[in-house]
């Protein structure tokens, strides 16, 4: 009898581990008008935006120019010229935080621009930007390498060019791994790993920092870059991944297995991205030098070098002082968004992103930056201010350190903070504007390794970070010590979202009778699973539809397609057959429309 009450309590306790709760967030959403009429006639304009999810605590407003970045020369401005800008529409206007909680809210501007004056009449692009500091951290896996997020990302498309449904967190450590989004956090067999160190060619390293790649195409097989130790000889390298077993070297990649040849020293390699056309990778050298290493490589899938870009004119100085704060280096973290590049450093201020097939098209290699933040301009930075010693100095250990750089569907960018007090990332908007510090619930002053995006329309979007500073050290005597609360991935609340003011004249001005054809409320529930319902009135009677959008613009349903009276309507979307993620949903009658944005979770 014994023995039968312990195998049941034995197979509880084994069920316990396997069917813990599934990681699923409150996915943080923004929603408000895609097209906002406003005269520019000193009124205030009032934006309805409705969140859901969490709170937008804080919740910043942008204005932006739109369709004159062609107009936008290649300069420098700000700061002692910090801030450099090239064929890119800039922020006119960036409000002070709001703080909103779920369900209804309004922005207001006056139509004025930051110092004060009034903005033209004309096309705009308005900007959303959120996230939650007021819920505490959600953890979404055990496991995390101990550099923290910049070993990582995140794969969200799959291999027939569909997004996800539950992304991967992917790491480069021992071993190689791939977690599913939506796993049980505590669960460690949800890992998939492969171990590619030990069929590494012999002499060459583990990168210090590099984040790997999976083929786009055939996700048996990824790169990473490396190098060869104390040789000033880098390489990437192709993989087949081995699920629980050794990766083994594919030689037939570049030159017996070493593609895309580089010089530089090994060691603090930034890892291989590609935007599904092309490999880059980046070279780095942070140890004091008088011969600076910082080029830019596009690779082709064989391993041949495409095109070299030299980064030296950003990230190297040759002056002495520079030398000796680590400034002859160059990007040491390389991300991919949107077919762009994000480029930063942890012992650097400078922020880039460019866009290599900008310098393709033109020929002039300063038009591949859509943005540089040289030294912080006010954010990233505090050598602005009137006791720094140095106020040109951009680089650790003046001004700190930031081990990730990263940028969201609508290209904010933010860079981790440590050493800056009790903030979590400096935040910077889509033109390199800073924005300010930002911090998550409980922050401290303490360690922090990094933070990234996912923002995929998934639902696991937001920003998922370390958690270092809740659990006192690190590191201790002997190794790595995580425990519960200091180690693996974990998530906050984040959305952000672009429309359009205008003062163009459309349909609705020339026929005010039908400027409120249609009302659309927002679905509710939202987010939901697997039913929600969508009421939408009508001023006019008319053939009507009700169709559903997936976030590459395809239409995936059609809920309504008849006649309708004028009045009050609902229809019910059944999305039990659709895959979680977000989805527009547009009411069309007679020539008019209304769209919202809807979040399926599983």
């Amino acid at each position: 009898m014994r023995k039968i009450v312990l195998l049941f309590l034995a197979l509880v306790f084994v069920s316990s581990i396997a069917f813990g709760a599934p990681f699923s967030p409150p996915v943080l959403r923004l929603s408000a008008e895609a097209e906002i009429h406003y005269d520019f006639d000193g009124t205030e304009l009032q934006i309805p935006v409705t969140v859901s999810g969490t709170s937008a605590t804080p919740l910043f407003f942008l204005v932006h120019t739109k369709g004159i970045a062609s107009t936008v020369p290649n300069m420098r401005n700000g700061y002692l010229g910090w801030h450099h800008v090239c064929k890119i529409d800039t922020c006119v206007y960036l409000s002070p935080p709001y703080n909103f909680n779920t369900g209804s809210n309004t922005i207001k501007w006056n139509g004025k621009d930051d110092d004060g004056g009034v903005v033209k009449a004309g096309e705009y692009t308005y900007y959303m930007w959120a996230m939650d500091s007021q819920t505490p951290k959600l953890k979404a896996c055990q496991i995390l390498s101990p550099y923290g997020m910049r070993r990582t990302h995140f794969q969200t498309i799959d291999e027939q060019k569909n997004p996800m449904n539950n992304p991967w967190y992917v790491q480069n450590h021992t071993p190689t791994g791939r977690w599913p989004l939506g796993s049980d956090p505590q669960d460690e067999s949800a890992m998939v790993s492969t171990d590619w160190l030990v069929n590494k060619p012999e002499g060459w390293i583990q990168p210090h920092i590099g984040i790997i790649c999976n083929d786009p195409d055939d996700f048996d097989y990824f790169y990473v870059h490396t190098g060869l130790t104390e040789s000033e000889i880098e390489a990437i390298l192709k993989y087949k991944f081995v699920p629980g077993g050794e990766a083994t070297l594919d030689q037939t990649f570049g030159d017996n297995g070493f593609g895309c040849m580089m010089s530089g020293p090994a060691g603090y390699t930034p890892g291989v991205v590609t935007d599904g056309n092309v490999l880059y990778t980046t070279d780095q050298n942070q140890e004091v030098s008088t011969n600076p290493d910082a080029w830019l490589y596009m690779a082709d899938w064989d391993g041949s070098i495409i095109e070299e870009f030299d980064l030296r004119p950003w990230w190297s100085r040759p002056d002495e002082y520079a030398q000796a704060k680590r400034m002859n280096s160059g990007p040491d973290t390389i991300r991919e968004r949107n077919k762009m590049l994000v480029l930063g450093c942890y012992c650097s201020c400078i922020k880039q992103i460019a866009d290599p097939t900008r310098y393709a098209e033109s020929g002039e290699y300063e038009d591949m930056f859509l943005w540089s933040n040289l030294n912080g301009d006010y954010v990233l930075d505090q050598n602005f201010e009137d006791t720094a010693t140095v106020k040109w100095a951009c680089n650790y250990p003046v001004s700190g350190y930031y081990y990730t750089f990263d940028a969201d569907a609508n290209l904010f960018a933010q860079a981790s903070a440590y050493d800056h007090g009790a903030v979590s990332m400096g935040l910077i908007g889509p033109d390199g504007t800073g924005i300010g510090w930002v911090s998550f619930q409980g922050e401290t002053g303490g360690w922090k390794k990094g933070s990234l995006f996912l923002d995929c329309g998934s639902a696991y979007d937001g920003i998922y970070c370390d958690n270092e500073q809740a659990g006192g050290t690190h590191y201790q005597e002997g190794g790595w010590k995580p425990n519960e609360f200091t180690s693996g991935f974990w998530w906050v609340g984040q959305d952000s979202i672009n429309g359009i003011i205008s003062n163009v004249v459309g349909v609705a001005d020339d026929a005010p009778e039908a400027v409120d054809a249609i009302t659309l409320a927002q679905n509710a529930p939202n987010p939901f699973n697997p039913t929600t319902t969508i009421n939408f009135s009508l001023a006019n009677a008319g053939n009507t539809t009700v169709d559903v959008y997936n976030v590459a613009g395809q239409k995936v349903d059609t809920i309504v397609n008849e006649y309708m009276e004028s009045g009050s309507h609902s229809a019910v979307w059944e999305a039990s057959e659709f895959s979680a993620g977000v989805y527009f949903c547009t009411v069309k009658s007679e020539g008019l429309s209304k769209t919202i944005k809807m979040t399926l979770v599983k």
